[in-house]
């Protein structure tokens, strides 16, 4: 069983301390709930998980495997791919272009056959590889987001509010999706503005405020107390 484990970790964006003392551990085969109010410090966790941000201190570790000040190419390479909020996608270039461009961890045949593997979870990438990215709608752009990060295939998923302006359709597509990568022995971290969406599909919740874990356990106990959640977003 892989697993990240996360322990006292702080990053600063600007003179604010934004992940405070954070730890937290994510196993494959299972969907970690990450709920919390805007400015608590779940994106700037996702960030600095991936590499993209760097870290005042503390431990992240893959598989025992240190990723701490590790560039985002080693960690993605080691098994954790993001999906940062508001669907980054390569806009000036085709949809297959940006599938082969996420798949440089791999040789060029197995970097084909992971694209061909995200064609097949969503066809409609498929019907549109030679269509610019930019140009799709929102919808298909979170698709292709998420696409990116499949072709590495990786063991951890950060999942940063990927329902964000998005029909409860294609919502329920991406969760779907999400789930069968956790049945598949993925573990993913969910951070979802819509609670009972992200309770719905969690294996564990947690609730981030001012940096901090505030609470961790089964997702039933927030559905049954949402005082919980209420008071994080109060004290924010």
């Amino acid at each position: 069983m892989s697993r990240i484990a996360i322990h006292n970790l702080n990053v600063r964006r600007g003179n604010k301390r934004a992940v405070d003392d954070f730890s937290l551990t994510l196993q494959s085969g299972r969907i970690t709930a990450l709920l919390g109010p805007n400015g608590a410090g779940k994106s700037t966790l996702v960030l600095a998980l991936a590499g993209v941000l760097p870290i005042e201190s503390g431990a992240i570790d893959i598989d025992g495997r240190s990723m701490a000040g590790q560039p985002p190419e080693t960690i993605r390479a080691a098994g954790l791919a993001a999906v940062p909020e508001g669907h980054r996608v390569l806009s000036g270039l085709s949809v297959l272009d940006n599938l082969r461009a996420a798949g440089f961890v791999h040789s060029r045949i197995d970097a084909e056959s992971a694209v061909e593997d995200v064609f097949d979870i969503f066809p409609e990438l498929a019907e549109r590889k030679a269509q610019l990215a930019g140009s799709m709608s929102g919808g298909q752009q979170q698709m292709l987001a998420l696409g990116q990060a499949l072709v590495a295939r990786p063991k951890f998923i950060l999942a940063d509010e990927m329902s964000l302006g998005l029909s409860p359709l294609i919502v329920k597509r991406l969760m779907g999706v999400l789930v069968r990568l956790a049945e598949g022995g993925a573990g993913v971290l969910l951070i979802e503005q819509f609670t009972h969406i992200a309770l719905k599909v969690a294996s564990e919740a947690s609730v981030m405020s001012r940096g901090k874990i505030t609470f961790l356990g089964p997702p039933e106990t927030l559905i049954n107390e949402p005082e919980i959640l209420h008071r994080a977003y109060l004290a924010q």
